[in-house]
């Protein structure tokens, strides 16, 4: 009878990719091996995963809004509903191992597989740890950790230090520049700014980049820009008034390998997913953390990076007027391009999704 492996959590391309890549590299080590990922429903794991090949099952359950909220009164009743799914589930699955990457989907999965008798290993890619992995650490049998301190949130005996899983395309990005030249329609002979606010858009990057494309453009920049849905037509029409050929614009990019390829500099959010990948394909980034996120864990990740001379910060608050001076800056500095590209690559971890199946492969009896 095959192993089988159910991997939960999501909400954000954070948490979902890292999950994709563990579970690819778990097939490539055993291919007869079964996945199930379990997600929140309405969330974008409900089409990301299955888009990678992977079945999915989504539960109820949703987080409880900061803000007084209507919402909030059904998060009991969400919550005992997706428990007793979770439940059943795990029954009909039957899994060896249950894997959680962080969201609202792995707190009821991993709770109940606990409770069955089934080993649990958490992934968690922030250097602050969510609220949901701290909730589930006590009961986990192993906690795979991205950056060094995290004994502060978990038990130090559970912690294996082995990085985020990302996309192994992303490894080799140099060789795919002629390729993604003429995947993007863009010159050769111009440097590109490749800006992504994370797989939901960012409301201050776009802004800041809207308002500064003249200005980018005029100073012989051309732009790949990731501007999530809610802004994509907004991207479009400021682009078609400037009747340029300099500026590409997408809701969505699902070939990152050859955007990163292409980048010359990075504007970009702070995620773990994000900062992991750009370590990866060794780019000089301005990092613009999202305030909003749980303990402001973005700001400590582009801290992490930038203690190391490893990338640039702009907060969020200053974007608007610090942003696009920071990354036209950064474009004519050739010597501070190399600096950061020497320093972001030693935080590289390219093994972890390897590492991170090998841990689960130890945990299967």
């Amino acid at each position: 009878m095959s192993k089988r492996v159910i991997i939960s959590g999501g909400g954000t391309g954070g948490h979902i990719y890292p999950a994709i890549a563990i579970a690819t590299a778990l097939q490539q080590r055993e291919p007869d091996l079964e996945i199930l990922f379990v997600g929140a429903l309405g969330k974008m794991e409900m089409e990301k995963v299955p888009r990678a090949g992977y079945n999915i099952i989504g539960l109820p359950v949703a987080g409880i809004k900061r803000e007084i909220s209507a919402d909030n009164l059904s998060f009991p009743f969400k919550l005992i509903r997706s428990l007793s799914m979770a439940r059943a589930i795990i029954k009909d699955f039957k899994p060896d191992v249950a894997v959680g990457v962080g969201g609202f989907a792995s707190g009821p999965l991993l709770m109940m597989a606990s409770l069955a008798g089934i080993p649990t290993l958490i992934q968690e890619q922030n250097s602050y740890a969510g609220i949901t992995n701290k909730l589930l650490a006590r009961r986990a049998k192993k906690i795979c950790v991205a950056y060094p301190g995290m004994e502060a949130f978990f038990p130090k005996d559970k912690l294996a230090l082995l990085g985020n899983p990302v996309r192994s395309d992303i490894v080799d990005v140099s060789s795919k520049r002629r390729e993604a030249l003429v995947h993007f329609g863009l010159n050769e002979n111009q440097k590109t700014l490749f800006v992504m606010g994370g797989s939901l858009g960012a409301r201050s990057i776009n802004e800041s980049i809207n308002k500064g494309l003249p200005e980018i453009i005029a100073a012989g920049y051309q732009i790949l820009w990731q501007t999530g849905n809610g802004y994509i037509d907004t991207a479009k029409t400021t682009i078609a008034g400037l009747n340029t050929d300099s500026v590409r614009a997408f809701d969505f990019i699902y070939t990152m390998d050859l955007a990163y390829a292409i980048a010359d500099v990075v504007v970009s959010r702070a995620g773990a997913l994000s900062v992991s990948e750009l370590c990866l394909a060794g780019k000089p980034s301005v990092l613009v953390p999202y305030p909003a996120a749980s303990e402001d864990h973005q700001t400590k990740n582009a801290l992490n990076l930038v203690e190391q001379n490893a990338a640039i910060l702009i907060k969020d608050s200053t974007a608007r007027d610090a942003l696009v001076p920071a990354a036209l800056e950064l474009l004519k500095d050739m010597a501070r391009q190399q600096e950061l590209k020497i320093n972001i690559r030693k935080l590289a971890r390219p093994t972890a999704a390897d590492d991170i199946a090998a841990e689960v492969f130890k945990l299967i009896k």
